[in-house]
Protein backbone atom coordinates (compact mmCIF):
# COMPACT_ATOMS: atom_id res chain seq x y z
CA UNK A 1 0.00 0.00 0.00
CA UNK A 2 1.37 3.34 -1.01
CA UNK A 3 1.05 6.51 1.00
CA UNK A 4 -0.67 9.53 -0.42
CA UNK A 5 1.42 12.63 -0.76
CA UNK A 6 -0.21 16.00 -0.57
CA UNK A 7 0.51 18.00 -3.67
CA UNK A 8 -0.25 21.67 -3.87
CA UNK A 9 -1.13 22.72 -7.38
CA UNK A 10 -0.27 26.13 -8.74
CA UNK A 11 -3.98 27.00 -8.58
CA UNK A 12 -3.77 26.80 -4.78
CA UNK A 13 -1.32 29.65 -4.35
CA UNK A 14 -2.25 31.77 -1.39
CA UNK A 15 -3.65 35.22 -1.78
CA UNK A 16 -1.30 37.11 0.53
CA UNK A 17 -3.24 40.35 0.00
CA UNK A 18 -6.48 38.75 1.23
CA UNK A 19 -4.66 37.21 4.20
CA UNK A 20 -3.06 40.58 4.90
CA UNK A 21 -6.53 42.17 5.02
CA UNK A 22 -7.70 39.46 7.43
CA UNK A 23 -4.66 40.16 9.64
CA UNK A 24 -5.42 43.89 9.67
CA UNK A 25 -9.04 43.14 10.62
CA UNK A 26 -7.78 41.11 13.59
CA UNK A 27 -5.26 43.80 14.58
CA UNK A 28 -8.09 46.36 14.59
CA UNK A 29 -9.69 44.41 17.48
CA UNK A 30 -6.69 45.21 19.72
CA UNK A 31 -6.84 48.47 21.63
CA UNK A 32 -4.23 50.51 23.42
CA UNK A 33 -5.32 50.36 27.08
CA UNK A 34 -4.69 54.08 27.62
CA UNK A 35 -6.22 55.42 24.41
CA UNK A 36 -9.67 54.29 23.17
CA UNK A 37 -8.40 53.61 19.63
CA UNK A 38 -7.21 50.36 18.07
CA UNK A 39 -3.47 49.92 17.58
CA UNK A 40 -3.75 49.91 13.77
CA UNK A 41 -5.47 53.31 13.62
CA UNK A 42 -3.00 54.61 16.22
CA UNK A 43 -0.22 53.89 13.75
CA UNK A 44 1.57 51.35 15.97
CA UNK A 45 1.72 48.76 13.16
CA UNK A 46 4.54 49.66 10.79
CA UNK A 47 4.43 46.63 8.51
CA UNK A 48 2.79 43.23 7.98
CA UNK A 49 4.78 40.61 6.08
CA UNK A 50 3.23 37.35 4.84
CA UNK A 51 5.32 34.71 3.07
CA UNK A 52 4.26 31.74 0.93
CA UNK A 53 4.46 29.45 3.98
CA UNK A 54 1.69 31.39 5.73
CA UNK A 55 4.20 32.80 8.23
CA UNK A 56 3.51 36.33 9.36
CA UNK A 57 5.86 38.94 10.72
CA UNK A 58 4.51 42.13 12.24
CA UNK A 59 6.75 45.15 12.71
CA UNK A 60 5.24 47.39 15.33
CA UNK A 61 6.08 50.04 17.84
CA UNK A 62 4.68 51.27 21.14
CA UNK A 63 3.68 54.80 22.08
CA UNK A 64 6.71 54.96 24.40
CA UNK A 65 9.57 52.56 25.20
CA UNK A 66 8.34 52.25 28.80
CA UNK A 67 4.72 51.72 27.76
CA UNK A 68 2.86 49.83 30.54
CA UNK A 69 1.83 47.13 28.03
CA UNK A 70 5.29 46.70 26.48
CA UNK A 71 5.35 43.06 27.59
CA UNK A 72 1.73 42.09 26.96
CA UNK A 73 0.65 44.00 23.84
CA UNK A 74 3.10 42.32 21.39
CA UNK A 75 2.10 38.91 22.80
CA UNK A 76 -1.58 39.73 22.34
CA UNK A 77 -0.94 40.73 18.72
CA UNK A 78 1.05 37.53 18.11
CA UNK A 79 -1.59 35.27 19.68
CA UNK A 80 -4.48 36.88 17.80
CA UNK A 81 -2.62 36.59 14.47
CA UNK A 82 -1.80 32.93 15.20
CA UNK A 83 -5.52 32.30 15.78
CA UNK A 84 -6.26 32.97 12.08
CA UNK A 85 -6.71 29.57 10.41
CA UNK A 86 -4.47 30.25 7.42
CA UNK A 87 -1.56 31.51 9.53
CA UNK A 88 1.07 28.87 10.28
CA UNK A 89 3.22 31.05 12.53
CA UNK A 90 3.44 34.68 13.64
CA UNK A 91 6.19 36.80 15.07
CA UNK A 92 6.02 40.36 16.35
CA UNK A 93 9.09 42.55 16.25
CA UNK A 94 9.13 45.78 18.25
CA UNK A 95 11.02 48.77 16.92
CA UNK A 96 11.39 52.36 18.02
CA UNK A 97 12.85 53.48 14.72
CA UNK A 98 11.15 55.67 13.76
CA UNK A 99 9.73 56.60 17.15
CA UNK A 100 5.95 56.78 17.30
CA UNK A 101 4.33 60.19 17.26
CA UNK A 102 0.80 61.50 16.79
CA UNK A 103 1.40 62.13 13.07
CA UNK A 104 1.30 58.34 12.55
CA UNK A 105 -2.33 58.20 13.68
CA UNK A 106 -5.05 57.82 11.05
CA UNK A 107 -7.59 60.55 10.44
CA UNK A 108 -10.13 58.23 12.09
CA UNK A 109 -8.03 58.00 15.27
CA UNK A 110 -7.47 61.76 15.39
CA UNK A 111 -11.21 62.34 14.94
CA UNK A 112 -12.01 59.80 17.68
CA UNK A 113 -9.65 61.60 20.07
CA UNK A 114 -10.99 65.07 19.20
CA UNK A 115 -7.76 66.16 17.50
CA UNK A 116 -9.46 67.30 14.28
Amino acid sequence: MGTKKNKISMSETIDTAALGEKIVTVIKTIYDPEIPVDIYELGLIYDVFVNEDYEVKILMTLTTPNCPVAETLPLEVEEKIKSINEVKDAEVEITFDPPWNQDLMSEEAKLELGML
